[in-house]
């Protein structure tokens, strides 16, 4: 047997061959296409990018057969392509790449199959298509309003709102790129009358950051509805809560995350070679997610190993299914009790008194005689005033007084002294 290398950068073959992958001339005829594809073509002559597979990340380059012609003509094309070893024992991946375009409802679907040959043995096939509508109109308006200067930035909220405007902004300009990117693709289809093959792998990246960002957006916004909900007790009680928590929750994701990857490491190394779940360290972690939610069939570990299966998942549920778990659940409920404790009500007096306001004004609803009788008292005792509440005025009217009447009898004995009485 013979040990293959792993598929990586390094050593991917960029050097043009003649059919049959040698570098000696040939006096045998092939046709321009088979020679072709044993010529290697870069990514920007292809118009490609990197692409991420299940196990490996391939650059946009290779050698590229194109299914173009008659078919009798790529019938006879591949079957020379087989009888010359195209794909052989070095081949680490091949792709077929097509475009699909549906002109009464505007819409392009890129397909992409691999098939990832492994140097363990087997082959590893994965499908994607995807639909991208170029034509869609959205409008997207923000206003940012700058008065706290930088203590906008300390409030939690403004975070949310700073997240929706930069989402929003990266949209529209991502937008335009994509505005850009089917512009011309509609002009390579009409120059080609569409007899060639367009890739549409850089439409397909600028779609999914569109559609990222708007994600994103929408995330921000449904956040931003806890604040406007803020009325309601029960959003208030759990705005109140996630507020005494904030502390425990920034430290407890690192501790969790300590944790997370040890198994993450123990399992991938363990079982890489058992487990289809385990073939990289992304769908490792994505298992262990799913055990950590209890969606996991744990047969398929138990399968694995005899000892080393059982143990390692008894291991992972009893520290991060009871443990942490139990640690954060913890955190939320003492957060939670402080928070039913301390909870301000102001916000849903102040609702539950506009909405009555608004029903007695729009006669939605009569006023009961407790109510009448309530509101009568109310007003009497605005208007009352308590007769100590006045006896700082009454001494000062009545030093006033005694001011006067002093003032008047001095008067008058100056004047009786100059009478001579």
């Amino acid at each position: 047997s013979i040990c293959e290398a792993s598929y990586s950068f390094s050593s991917e073959e960029t050097q043009l061959f003649q059919p049959g992958w040698t570098t000696n001339a040939t006096t045998e005829e092939f046709s321009s296409s088979v020679i072709k594809a044993f010529n290697y073509s870069t990514s920007d002559e292809l118009d490609t990018y990197t692409y991420v597979g299940e196990f490996e990340t391939y650059r946009g380059g290779g050698y590229v057969y194109e299914f173009r012609g008659l078919l009798s003509d790529m019938k006879t094309n591949l079957s020379k392509l087989h009888q010359l070893d195209w794909i052989d024992e070095k081949t680490r991946a091949v792709f077929i790449q097509l475009t699909l375009y549906n002109p009464s409802v505007q819409l392009f679907t890129a397909v992409t199959l691999l098939a990832e040959f492994l140097p363990t043995g087997g082959i590893y096939t994965t499908a994607r298509f995807e639909p991208i509508n170029f034509y869609t109109s959205t409008s997207i308006q923000q206003l940012v309003l700058f008065k706290l200067r930088l203590k906008y930035f300390y409030q939690f909220w403004s975070l949310i709102q700073l997240g929706i405007i930069g989402c929003s902004v990266g949209s529209i300009g991502v937008y335009f790129w994509r505005f850009q990117e089917a512009n011309r693709i509609s002009q390579s289809f009409e120059q080609t009358n569409g007899y060639i093959y367009i890739n549409l792998q850089r439409a397909v990246y600028v779609n999914d950051i569109v559609t990222f960002l708007l994600g994103y957006c929408c995330f921000f916004s449904m956040i931003k509805f806890v604040q406007l909900f803020r009325f309601n007790q029960r959003v208030s009680l759990f705005a109140e809560t996630l507020k005494y928590c904030a502390k425990e929750l920034i430290s407890f994701p690192i501790m969790f995350a300590i944790v997370f990857m040890a198994f993450l490491s123990l399992f991938y190394l363990l079982f890489v070679s058992k487990l289809s779940s385990c073939s990289s360290l992304l769908t490792t972690a994505q298992m262990l997610f799913e055990m950590t939610l209890m969606k996991f069939d744990a047969s398929q570990i138990m399968g694995a190993d005899a000892f080393l299966g059982p143990f390692c998942f008894a291991l992972f549920m009893f520290l991060v299914v009871f443990v942490c778990l139990s640690m954060f659940l913890s955190i939320i409920n003492d957060s939670f009790r402080h928070a039913k404790d301390d909870n301000q009500k102001e916000h849903q007096i102040i609702l539950s008194f506009m909405l009555k306001k608004f029903l007695r004004w729009t006669g939605l609803k009569k006023s009961t005689k407790s109510e009448i009788q309530e509101e009568k008292d109310s007003r009497m005792r605005s208007q009352y005033f308590h007769p100590i509440d006045n006896f700082p005025d009454r001494i000062d009217q009545l030093l006033e007084a005694f001011d006067k009447i002093y003032v008047d009898q001095q008067a008058e004995l100056s004047r009786l002294e100059r009478a001579g009485v």
